[in-house]
Parts: C-alpha cells; structure tokens; sequence
C-alpha cells in the first residue's frame, strides 16, 4: 500500500467538482475486518465467484477479511448465520452478496432488516443510481442495502460479480474506513 494523501475535496474552480472521499485510514487506524456471506441456494466453494471477488477487493483495498461464508436462500438460516457473526468481536463490518432482487427466493433484505439499528438509505440510493450505466432501468428492481446492526456496519449486496464490482469499487471501499472511525470501531 502507498503512502498516506489527504482526503479529496470538492473543488469550486473551474465549475469541475471531484468527490470528498474518506477511503485512506488515518494513521493508527489498523484495516477494517470484514466477513463475506453469500446467500445463494447454488453458489458455493470454487462456484462462488462473487464472494471471491469481494474478498479480493476488499483484500487490495488494504483490509482483511477474517471470514468467509455461504448460506442458503432462507430467511432464517441467513439470520442465523449473521446472528453468529455479529457475535464475533473482531469483525467491523459484514458484506452479504445474494438474495436481493425481486424473486421470491431473494429474502436477505427481510431476514436481515430486523437485526439493524439503523438503515444507511444513501448506500442503496447511490447503488441503484450507478446501477442504471451497467443494468438500465432494471436497476431499481435491486434491494442493496446499508445498515448499522449491533455497532458493526452490515451491507446487502445483489450477487451477480458486476454489481458487486460495482458496489464495492464505487460505493463500500471508498468510505469503509471513514464509516467504520464513524462507528467507534477504530
């Protein structure tokens, strides 16, 4: 990892505006640690694409990922497998792929909504915004979403590799660390 650079501001000259980002830890910051769960009835081990995918980027973005999982479509057994890891002290932050589309079997928002303290809409807001260059108008159909569940920031993701790209690369990875400080979890 390079140096450390001073956050970006918007500028005001010029009429071009470059976006505040928080993405660098302050010094004595230690990474994020994060768990990856993938909800998905046929996705799993070498097949899971998206969760590797996410551990990969949150790995090059200089956190750790202290651990990964898969769980089936089912409200309770994907409410059970957060509950555990909400249990662990040593994660900050839970990134959940699959199971937030429109199907019926896609539950992860209702299983995991009623663990939350607070819901971040502005994640949500901002995915399905960037969502309209890769997918269109179909955008809207996804249920991404941010949350504070006990004191750790829980994020629900679609699970197809290109939203999670998406999702991670524009929305998550740009400010994990500015929302994990904001937590007091630094």
């Amino acid at each position: 990892m390079g140096g450390m650079s001073a956050p970006r501001r918007s500028s005001r000259s010029g009429g071009s505006k470059k976006a505040a980002t928080h993405s660098m830890r302050a010094a004595g910051d230690r990474p994020v640690r994060c768990a990856v769960l993938t909800v998905s009835d046929t996705r799993r081990g070498a097949d899971d694409l998206s969760g590797a995918l996410a551990e990969r980027m949150i790995s090059r973005a200089g956190h750790a990922v202290a651990a990964r999982g898969w769980v089936r479509d089912d409200r309770a057994a994907i409410r059970r497998a957060v509950r555990a890891l909400l249990l662990r002290p040593d994660l900050d932050a839970l990134i959940v792929t699959g199971g937030t589309g429109a199907a019926p079997r896609d539950v992860t928002p209702e299983a995991l909504l009623p663990l939350c303290e607070r819901v971040l809409p502005g994640f949500g807001e901002m995915f399905r915004a960037l969502s309209l260059e890769q997918v269109g108008t179909a955008a809207w159909m996804s249920r991404a979403e941010a949350a504070v569940a006990q004191g750790r920031l829980l994020v629900m993701l679609p699970g197809s590799r290109p939203a999670v790209e998406l999702a991670l690369e524009r929305v998550l990875l740009p400010e994990l660390a500015h929302v994990i400080r904001t937590l007091g979890r630094f």
